[in-house]
């Protein structure tokens, strides 16, 4: 398989980037990690008339983590922000998602702001961003805008990026203090896309009970989905806190798609089962960093 012909331009910085994106349009297509588009290319289900490749913007490349968060870069490899101690230590969240994501070749190469632009619904780091509550700063010639993730995704596939605009960088805040992560997924063969996937967060009060809980969905609806599971669980320690309950809630509450990896039926059992398996994890994640707070390194730490 080839692609359909296109114009390659590698600017060397981002005003070059930029303006070669306002100057294409919706025939440019920018190119990080190519790991999405290139196989969109082969298959011709893309066909842009340009390919700004990002690659030689130096600038970009980098992982930022301070007391918000974590930001990183429109270049920055999945294995890279998988490796990095500071991340892993803020957001334990985000070395839980990358570790699924496809396998360690894929890593290497592909951009976690990439995945992101994609806005795949069944992709783990459009979950763990809106768990998480963060945003994602786009540019363009006219300058730059922040976007809240409640607003970035607005479809399958698809964003509230502009014509002409470049994602530069996410921000995945840090986690409230008490909190513990986790991820749980299934998919049909290792490094596949997962029929469904749960991404957990449960924050814990000073005397370790539940005060909140919250869990995103990879692969059961048009978007990256977020439900508060905080009711059934609500006052109670995680030794008996009935997590299956709160899976059962997540069940009622879900619409699921059938299509030929998984029925919606399935996928909403998954969802039931995952949902409480995440949560019970990220409880006890929760209990291990708040009596031990230098344990979030490694909850989130490359295995």
């Amino acid at each position: 398989m080839k692609p359909p012909p296109f114009s390659y331009h590698a600017p060397a910085s981002l005003p070059h980037a930029l303006s070669l994106l306002a100057e294409t349009g919706s025939d440019g297509k920018v190119l990080a990690g190519g790991q999405s588009l290139i196989p969109l290319l082969n298959m011709r289900l893309a066909a842009p008339a340009h390919l700004v490749d990002i690659n030689g913007i130096t600038e970009l490349d980098r992982v930022d983590t301070d007391a918000t968060g974590v930001r990183v870069g429109a270049l920055a490899r999945h294995s890279r922000v998988e490796a990095d101690p500071a991340a892993a230590a803020a957001v334990p969240l985000l070395g839980q998602g990358l570790r699924l994501v496809a396998h360690p070749v894929i890593r290497n190469r592909g951009t976690t702001v990439g995945s992101l632009a994609h806005a795949d619904p069944s992709a783990e780091m459009t979950a763990a961003l809106a768990l998480l509550g963060g945003s994602v700063v786009a540019a363009s010639t006219d300058g730059e805008r922040t976007i809240d993730v409640a607003d970035f995704f607005v479809g399958p596939m698809e964003s509230s990026l502009r014509t002409g605009e470049l994602l530069v960088s996410a921000h995945f805040p840090r986690p409230p203090a008490g909190s513990g992560t986790a991820f749980a997924e299934l998919a049909r063969r290792h490094g596949d896309y997962a029929m469904c996937g749960v991404a957990a967060l449960v924050t814990l009060d000073q005397d370790l009970r539940v005060c909140a809980a919250r869990a995103a969905y990879l692969s059961v609806a048009p978007v990256p989905l977020v439900l508060d599971l905080t009711e059934p669980l609500a006052g109670r320690p995680p030794g008996t806190a009935d997590f299956a309950a709160a899976g059962r809630m997540t069940r009622g509450r879900l619409e699921p798609e059938e299509d030929i990896h998984a029925t919606a039926e399935y996928r909403a059992h998954l969802a039931e089962v995952l949902t409480a398996r995440a949560l019970r994890e990220a409880a006890q994640a929760a209990i291990r960093t708040s009596l031990d707070p230098a344990e979030s390194a490694r909850e989130g730490a490359p295995t």
